[in-house]
């Protein structure tokens, strides 16, 4: 294992085999003492995995948040399940919550470590939906764990992040980066979807072009709340 993707003390990351490009390698359930965050998917192998980490006593069940690559196994391992709001404290983690990728997402702090499921990712950036996410809560919910003493990020998917502080920094000057392409597009005329989409979102891969069109709603959205979207611009039909 790298140096950079060591385990926290006290933590067991079991990845599940349900790779994509907006899954990375798989999703990160942890196992801390008796307690599970973010089972993930319903695969048999996965969840005796998990259960053999857990030493086949699980105390309770943590979400990060609802959506199925995350919470589907949740139903299986026969202990009570959490997804709980921010401000509480449930088993050995204190709550905060971090709309913006969903609704209901919340990240989960123990002993310096938070469990941040996919509101920060061990590399890439964050899918925000048009709709069901907010680009404006997601900033607001990503400056919330600026401001946190943070010793590790625990990601949703992909690799630990050893230097938070560097990672939400960089989260959010991309977000403001992707922001300011958009709008120099908007005030040069652009209005088409894919024009705007290749001025703003040139580096994208193919693979994750839809994924991008969406977040380029999300970002329209975003300065429409604001009243910054320009007469005329919808950020969907």
């Amino acid at each position: 294992m790298q140096h950079s993707d060591r385990s926290p003390p006290g933590v067991l990351r079991v990845r599940a085999a349900n790779p994509s490009p907006l899954t990375l390698d798989g999703t990160n359930t942890y196992v801390v003492g008796h307690w599970v965050v973010d089972p993930g998917p319903a695969q048999s192998e996965h969840l005796e995995a998990v259960r053999a980490a857990a030493r086949d006593r699980i105390e309770g069940v943590m979400l990060t948040h609802s959506h199925p690559d995350h919470a589907e196994g949740a139903a299986t391992l026969g202990a009570p399940v959490f997804l709980p709001r921010d401000g509480q404290v449930v088993g050995p983690f204190r709550v905060v919550g971090t709309p913006g990728h969903s609704p209901d997402s919340v990240c989960l702090i123990a002993s310096g470590a938070c469990f941040t499921g996919d509101t920060v990712l061990g590399t890439g950036s964050v899918f925000i939906a048009p709709g069901e996410g907010s680009l404006s809560a997601y900033l607001d919910s990503l400056r919330r764990l600026r401001a946190l003493d943070l010793d590790v990020i625990c990601p949703g998917h992909g690799p630990y992040v050893w230097d938070p502080k560097a990672k939400l920094d960089d989260y959010i000057a991309h977000r403001l980066d992707r922001e300011r392409r958009l709008l120099a597009a908007l005030d040069a005329g652009l209005r088409d979807p894919d024009q705007l989409l290749d001025a703003a979102w040139s580096d994208t891969p193919p693979n994750l072009r839809p994924a991008a069109s969406l977040t380029l709603i999300a970002h329209l959205e975003k300065l429409r709340e604001e009243g910054r979207l320009p007469e005329g611009v919808e950020p969907a039909e």
